[in-house]
Order: structure tokens, then C-alpha cells, then sequence
């Protein structure tokens, strides 16, 4: 029988006194723990937070880069026997989830917290990104919520809110009615209001410039926002963060390279939130009445890179057409409400036709083939990337078109183009990671067709949407669509959306 070189770090940290028996020592057999001699790692899809490795992210403990284990931890991991903690009771009542975090940072938290990191973990961070990896930010952000309020209650919160809404239909959202969605949109409001009162008390100490977390806290509330209607705040959220960005970009080019949060450095991750703020204030501004959001200065280190990452995105929209859809938005913002004169006008319209031919020359193909990934793509994956980014191409196209038409007081039928994305969105459908991206575009799509049978396939579209995310925008959207339609049929005028959907849609997050 081994021996063991003192108490081992289990009996320690339940605060009982080991029997040093041996590994498993007696105590922890019986009680049906794992025997650790030292604090163990912490390990989330692949990423430690705790331990010598720390900061490093792996496929899983059984891939090529061999892991050290204590001899405690063999002989535990030799032996599977049922956790005390190997499944943690929803909160709602409706069903359990495995709990692959087993970090005893998280024994401060109670059974329901545990249940909704957990749930965020395997069904939040996949959700809000292109393709899921060991090196998802979203993920990464675990362990700086273990140590921080704020981050924690809007982690928690988001988990809450997106379990509530899995028992919501499409076309009619009431009130839960089941014990367990009412519990869960109860711990949702919750989690939401502590999260804001902490944070309202962050920003008011005056020093957020020395927090890592407090910008990561703002942009996870943009993603509630999302999952809550895309109505409620989303703008003042982001201008907040666009603020304190900016204060913070000092700070983090003096911490270049520092390596002290979980998988990737602070200012990796840093970098994809500013990045996604990036892409969240271009696709949202294209339905919001003009010149509601301030301008940002969008840190170009993303655009120095020499391969975008698409397990680094968001929504997978190319680096170019977000830079384009946002020279488009500033044209329409500069001739809102009047057309300048004489030379002005004619520059706005020179400028707008040759963004529109840098567009039409985009070679999605080309985007979707150099991409980095973290493992080989397959020739099916490139495809599908391409139609993804002629989706949002084609959508570029038709935005840009209107807003040519506004500088040269024309209309232009773009049934053709409407033709083609409604085409590339039903090529998506059956790729439940790309077709999550494509709520732009199908809003898009819907301001501009003119028969019923596309705007059937629309609400089919968004329906489907509903169903792979359970975001409560996207119902918004829908109802949003039906009053524009309404509207379009009664007045028979040229469309004007471009100026007009901000209104009608209530600003509204529509991505």
C-alpha cells in the first residue's frame, strides 16, 4: 500500500482530520471523494485554472501533451467511483447536467450557481460563438467570474435567462408556467439585478481602471440583452464599454503578454471583446435611427492579423465587409435628414460606388479558405464559411444600394440579390453553428422581398432561429418584419428603411 506524506488536501479542505491511511485514504473511500494530495487542476473543456499550467488550453487530458498527475490523483482517477458533486440538482427542477467543474474554488457557491456555471459552460459559450474550441473567450471567463461579482451574476444571469426561454414558443410568449422555468426566470430577474447593483457600485468606487473584469461584465450584458428581447439597454451597455475600452487600451499595451487569466492573456481576450464590440456597433447600427452611437476607434490589431480567426468570432462576419458596412453606415448618417449640395453630394456618391464595387469584388471563397482554425477544415466547412460570408456580401450589397439610391433620389429593384441570400440562408439551414450568424442577414432579407412566399420562408428562417438559440430578439425581429410589411403594403412608397427601421423597430438589437 502507498503511503501518503501527511493529511491529504481533501480531508484539509473538508476540515476533518485524515487518517493518512493511504491513497484513497479511508475517510475519503468511505465518503465517496476523490483523494488528492495537493489542490487539483482546473480543468473547463480543456482550459486550467488552477496548478502549474494555468493559463494553458488542451483538446482534453487524454491528448498528446501528456499531463502530471500525483500519485493521489492516479490512484483516484484509477478507480471511478460516484462524486458527491458528479451531478448538481437544477435549481429549476427540470432535469440535471453533468458538472464538469469540479474546482473547489467553486465551493463558496451554492447548488443553484454551480447548476447555471455549468449550464453556461456547456450551453452559453457555445452559443455565442462561431465554433465552439478548447480556446473559446467565452469560456475563458469562468474562472475571472469565480473571483469577481459582477462577472459572476451576469455568467449566472445569461445561464438563467437562455433556461427560461427554452420552454417559450416562437409564436406566443407567456408567462412560465411550470415550476421549473418559474424558478428559473425568477433566479434570471435575480442574478440580473445583483449583477447590476454590482456593478453600479465598481463604477462608482472609481476604479475601474485597475479591473480586468469590468468590461467583460458590460459585454456579457449585451449578450442578455440579446437573449431578453435586443430592446432593452444593449446601446448603453455598449457605449459603456466603448468608454471603457478606450480608458483601458494604456493599460493593456503595458501588460502585453502578461498571462494571468485563464487560457489566453488579458489581452487576448481584451482583443475579442473589443473586436466584437466592434462587430456588434457595425451590424446593430444598420437598424437603429442614424447616428445614435457614438464612433468608436476600433483597435486594428485584428485587422494586422495575417489569418482571421473564426473560432475567435462572434458571428463570422469578415474583418472587410464589417469595415465596408460601416463606411456605409457613416454615409447614411452624414446625408440623414438632408442632402448636401453641389460637390459634396457628388463626392458622398462617388465614394458609396466605389465601396459598393470593393464589396462586389470580395472573393468569399478566398475569406473562408485562409481562415485559422485550430484543427484541418473540411472541404464541407470552407464551403459552408463561403456561403456565410456571401450572406453577409449579398447583405452589404443590398444596404449599400439603398443608400445610393437615397444619394441619387432613385429606387432600385433588387429582387435578384433578395433571390440569391434567401438562397445562401436555406444552403445554411441544416448547419446549426453558421445559421446562429444569419439574423442580419434575414432581417435584411425581409426589408427588402415583396412576395408572401419570401416572406414565408422568412418566418420559417426566423422560427428556425428561435429554435437554435432561443434569443428573444429574434421574436422581436419577427414581429418587427410583420408591422414593416403591414406598413410597406399600405403606403406603397419607395423604401426607406435605411432611416426609418430604427424607429418603427425600436432600435432594437437585430444580429
Amino acid at each position: 500500500m502507498e503511503t501518503v506524506c501527511g493529511p491529504c488536501w481533501t480531508c484539509r479542505n473538508r476540515r476533518i482530520q485524515c487518517d493518512q491511511s493511504g491513497p484513497p485514504c479511508v475517510k475519503c473511500e468511505k465518503a465517496g471523494m476523490e483523494c488528492f494530495d495537493k489542490r487539483p487542476l482546473r480543468w473547463v473543456k480543456g482550459v486550467a485554472i488552477r496548478g502549474k499550467m494555468q493559463g494553458h488550453s488542451y483538446e482534453g487530458m487524454a491528448g498528446d501533451t501528456p499531463v502530471h498527475t500525483s500519485k493521489n490523483t492516479k490512484s483516484a482517477l484509477s478507480k471511478p467511483k460516484k462524486s458527491s458533486r458528479a451531478l448538481v440538482q437544477a435549481s429549476a427542477g427540470s432535469g440535471t447536467l453533468p458538472v464538469t467543474l469540479q474546482d473547489p474554488s467553486m465551493s463558496n457557491l451554492d447548488q443553484t450557481s454551480k447548476y447555471y456555471i455549468d449550464y453556461y459552460n456547456e450551453r452559453i459559450c457555445k452559443l455565442f460563438i462561431v465554433y465552439d474550441s478548447p480556446r473559446n473567450p467565452f469560456r475563458s471567463l469562468i474562472s475571472f467570474g469565480l473571483n469577481d461579482p459582477v462577472l459572476q451574476k451576469g455568467i449566472l444571469a445569461l445561464a438563467a435567462r437562455h433556461h427560461a426561454n427554452t420552454g417559450q414558443s416562437f409564436h406566443q410568449i407567456q408567462a412560465p408556467t411550470s415550476a421549473g422555468l418559474v424558478n428559473a426566470n425568477r433566479d434570471a430577474l435575480l442574478f440580473k439585478h445583483q449583477a447590476m447593483e454590482a456593478l453600479s457600485r465598481v463604477l462608482g468606487d472609481g476604479k475601474t481602471e485597475t479591473s480586468n473584469t469590468t468590461v467583460a461584465s458590460i459585454f456579457l450584458f449585451i449578450f442578455l440583452d440579446l437573449l431578453e428581447s435586443g430592446s432593452e439597454g444593449w446601446n448603453f451597455h455598449l457605449e459603456g464599454a466603448k468608454r471603457l475600452i478606450t480608458l483601458h487600451r494604456p493599460l493593456l499595451e503595458a501588460q502585453a503578454g502578461v498571462n494571468n487569466g485563464p487560457g489566453q492573456t488579458v489581452q487576448q481576450i481584451w482583443g475579442f471583446i473589443s473586436s466584437q464590440i466592434h462587430l456588434i456597433e457595425t451590424l446593430g447600427a444598420t437598424f437603429l435611427r442614424p447616428k445614435l452611437l457614438s464612433k468608436f476607434i476600433f483597435d486594428d490589431q485584428a485587422e494586422r492579423k495575417p489569418h482571421e480567426e473564426i473560432e475567435q468570432s462572434f458571428l463570422g462576419c469578415p474583418e472587410f465587409l464589417l469595415s465596408a458596412i460601416q463606411f456605409l453606415s457613416n454615409e447614411r448618417d452624414a446625408i440623414a435628414g438632408h442632402l448636401p449640395d453641389g460637390a459634396a453630394l457628388q463626392t458622398h456618391i462617388q465614394d458609396t460606388t466605389a465601396m459598393m464595387e470593393l464589396i462586389q469584388n470580395f472573393d468569399a471563397y478566398t475569406w473562408a479558405s485562409s481562415l485559422q482554425h485550430s484543427r484541418q477544415s473540411s472541404s464541407d466547412e470552407i464551403n459552408n464559411l463561403c456561403t456565410l460570408s456571401q450572406v453577409f456580401k449579398i447583405g452589404a450589397l443590398l444596404y449599400g444600394r439603398r443608400i445610393l439610391d437615397a444619394l441619387t433620389e432613385a429606387t432600385t429593384v433588387q429582387d435578384d440579390l433578395v433571390s440569391e441570400l434567401l438562397g445562401l440562408i436555406d444552403i445554411l439551414k441544416d448547419d446549426e453553428s453558421l445559421f446562429k450568424c444569419v439574423l442580419w442577414a434575414i432581417f435584411v432579407a425581409g426589408l427588402e422581398c415583396r412576395s408572401q412566399a419570401q416572406k414565408d420562408f422568412l418566418v420559417v428562417s426566423l422560427e428556425k432561429f428561435w429554435t437554435a438559440t432561443n434569443c428573444l430578439n429574434v421574436i422581436n425581429a419577427a414581429k418587427i418584419l410583420k408591422d414593416y410589411w403591414d406598413r410597406e403594403e399600405e403606403l406603397e412608397t419607395p423604401s426607406r428603411w435605411i432611416f426609418d427601421i430604427g424607429r418603427l423597430g425600436r432600435d432594437c438589437l437585430l444580429i
